[in-house]
């Protein structure tokens, strides 16, 4: 028996509490998974993984093993990293997950001048509305605005904050009146973005809080979507700013109630990615080079951080 790739695939279908997902980013069939596994309970004679047709779970026997596992695989990748990482410059493709109104507004120049200074890497970007498995996805680093993290072993870096805001074309407004209050929003056509779920606009001025649920003629997963919608006058709609800030200084768009604040319409956004110490050259390279650009683009909102 192989006890190290044994210890690595252990280490991976607990990670991704799936022996087929497990064997997929390894390599092997999900048979193989399991087998591996099996055998690694006969070598130490004891359970490891309790198992159903529903889900995995640890033995105290288990978790145990899993901290070790952990400790020696990720000082044998770190001693090997870093001997790779003295003798190769950054190199390959990056494989980069971001938000699309992010990536729209904002990717493409750090991109361009990462790349000044690390020419032999290349860049795969794709580009999400709703949730996305980071894990699964293999990503090396993504652009989200989640709160919440799918992994403990993931680690997440606030760099800026997006603001959202009510948008409609000149023409629409032209047909069908501006609206003057949230209650306005029941006679016009809504365009909203949504990830499965109903979303609510919720608004605030000096006299209280209202919530309107959109239930307008388009919802879709894409924020770029709904912007071509409000440039083809199709309705109202509430995206994030810096999507349409070209719209609004070319006169394509215009804000509509802006006597009230939207709730929550300032997103931010953070770069997520894997906490392990042995990532390659490029990602950390790039991840590093992420933060020093926003730490030059925002110096105030990094000193608060900081203090």
């Amino acid at each position: 028996m192989n006890q190290l790739q044994a210890m690595r695939v252990f280490v991976k279908v607990v990670e991704l509490n799936s022996f087929g997902l497990a064997g997929k980013q390894l390599g092997i069939s999900a048979a193989a998974t399991s087998r591996s596994i099996s055998i690694l309970e006969a070598h130490l004679n004891m359970r490891l993984i309790n198992r159903s047709t529903r889900s995995l779970t640890l033995t105290e026997a288990g978790r145990e093993y899993l901290s070790g596992c952990q400790a020696v695989i990720g000082k044998l990748d770190e001693i090997e990293m870093n001997l790779v990482h003295a003798s190769r410059e950054p190199s390959g493709t990056l494989l980069i997950a971001s938000s699309t109104a992010f990536a729209l507004s904002t990717l493409a120049p750090i991109l361009q001048a990462y790349r000044a200074q690390f020419p032999k890497v290349n860049f795969d970007v794709r580009l999400f509305d709703t949730p996305i498995d980071f894990i699964e996805g293999g990503f090396d680093v993504c652009f989200a605005t989640e709160k919440r993290l799918p992994s403990s072993s993931l680690v997440s870096r606030a760099l800026t904050t997006i603001s959202e805001v009510a948008v409609a074309s000149p023409d629409y407004l032209v047909r069908h009146g501006r609206p003057l209050s949230p209650a306005d929003l029941a006679n016009h056509d809504l365009l909203t973005t949504s990830d499965g779920g109903p979303r609510q606009w919720e608004l605030h001025d000096t006299s209280g809080t209202y919530r309107v649920l959109p239930r307008g003629l388009l919802t879709t997963t894409s924020s770029e979507m709904v912007r071509q919608s409000v440039l083809a006058h199709m309705g109202i709609a509430v995206l994030p700013r810096p999507l349409v800030e070209p719209d609004l200084a070319s006169g394509a768009l215009e804000t509509v109630l802006t006597g009230f604040t939207l709730s929550g319409e300032a997103r931010e956004v953070a770069m997520v990615y894997s906490g392990r110490r042995y990532l390659s050259a490029k990602t950390r390279s790039f991840i590093d080079f992420v933060v020093a650009h926003f730490r030059r683009v925002e110096p105030t909102r990094w000193l608060r951080s900081v203090a």
